[in-house]
């Protein structure tokens, strides 16, 4: 008897025409998809670029690595590594630089709506959420040893949920009695008994108390933040003059990153000592240009709700040089 095919899980693309058209500028470039997810957005990318460009796409998710394989196309070439080791997978494939760099930041709804990532408390599963499930701590691991301060810092800063601390002492004392979290039922029944009633029946989208929760524990594990600061200070370095810089994301943590690094890069004045008698000259010159941010259309929330809350924010690289490396900027 052969082995069950494994369920296929629908995955609607994000701005998949906005984006591509936002961060190619030159069709003869070399451009990055950090997070190819199920390649939605290198397919758009590869149908601009010409016959003599170049698309590396990155994800670390060996599901993603799985897709890859379905693109057969001469410009494309497929590494399974975080984009955080953006410049070294580059530099390791002989790139200095790139003409654009595209990152969709998130969870993809492949990986949310399979129940065996355990990403989500809409079906029962193992309560995992790493992104690459060959690597690291699992939620259940982590959950099994944080402190309750640790869970309180996480959930609250990471989910924006006010009922951090009793939601960790849940956790601990559930922990302690001998039954850990080890499923998304598990986790979400927690949470959904530990939250005020008045919470609960709240018309806030009819959102579940636990989504608060997942979101905090799923950036964590995976170290969401982290990971997309360091992008995106590798792919200032590695951008061409001109070159551009996409990042679609999904919640206002992500959006808060992105934002003040193009802010930090387009307008470095605003961090100069106004005290200090300085010519126009000798202010430091932006590095990046902001470009107007994106967001879906009614068309496309239409057809794919998660594309509601979807910000692509875009900015071009431009001719002020970097400092070097380790110097102070």
């Amino acid at each position: 008897m052969s082995a069950p095919t494994p369920p296929t899980y629908l995955h609607r693309t994000v701005l998949a025409t906005a984006a591509a058209d936002a961060v190619v500028t030159l069709r003869d470039g070399v451009y990055v998809d950090g997070t190819f997810g199920r390649g939605g957005h290198s397919r758009a990318l590869l149908a601009r670029l010409s016959p003599a460009a170049r698309l590396i796409a990155l994800d670390r998710d060996p599901q993603a690595q799985a897709a890859a394989q379905e693109i057969r196309d001469a410009r494309f070439h497929f590494v399974r590594t975080r984009f955080s080791r953006l410049a070294e997978t580059l530099a390791a494939l002989g790139v200095a630089q790139v003409q654009g760099i595209l990152l969709d930041i998130g969870v993809s709804s492949p990986q949310i709506d399979d129940p065996q990532r355990g990403f989500s408390f809409r079906s029962d599963g193992p309560l995992d959420m790493r992104m690459d499930p060959d690597s690291g701590e699992s939620a259940s691991q982590w959950l099994a040893r944080a402190s309750v301060e640790e869970l309180t810092r996480v959930i609250r800063d990471h989910g924006e949920e006010r009922f951090a601390a009793s939601i960790a002492k849940a956790v601990v004392a559930r922990r302690e009695a001998g039954r850990p979290l080890e499923s998304t039922a598990d986790l979400a029944g927690l949470v959904a008994a530990t939250v005020p009633q008045s919470r609960k029946t709240r018309h806030d989208g009819a959102q579940h108390p636990a989504t608060r929760t997942f979101q905090a524990v799923r950036i964590h594990v995976n170290q969401e933040l982290e990971e997309l600061a360091l992008a995106l200070d590798q792919s200032l370095r590695m951008l061409a003059p001109g070159a551009r810089l996409g990042v679609i994301s999904f919640h206002s943590l992500e959006d808060r990153v992105v934002k003040r690094f193009i802010d930090a890069h387009a307008h470095p004045e605003r961090a100069t000592d106004a005290r200090l008698p300085l010519r126009a000259s000798e202010l430091p010159q932006p590095r990046l240009r902001a470009l107007p941010k994106i967001v879906a259309d009614d068309a496309e929330v239409a057809a794919n709700p998660r594309a509601r809350s979807a910000i692509l924010r875009v900015a071009e690289r431009t001719e002020a040089p970097l400092p070097a490396a380790g110097e102070q900027r």
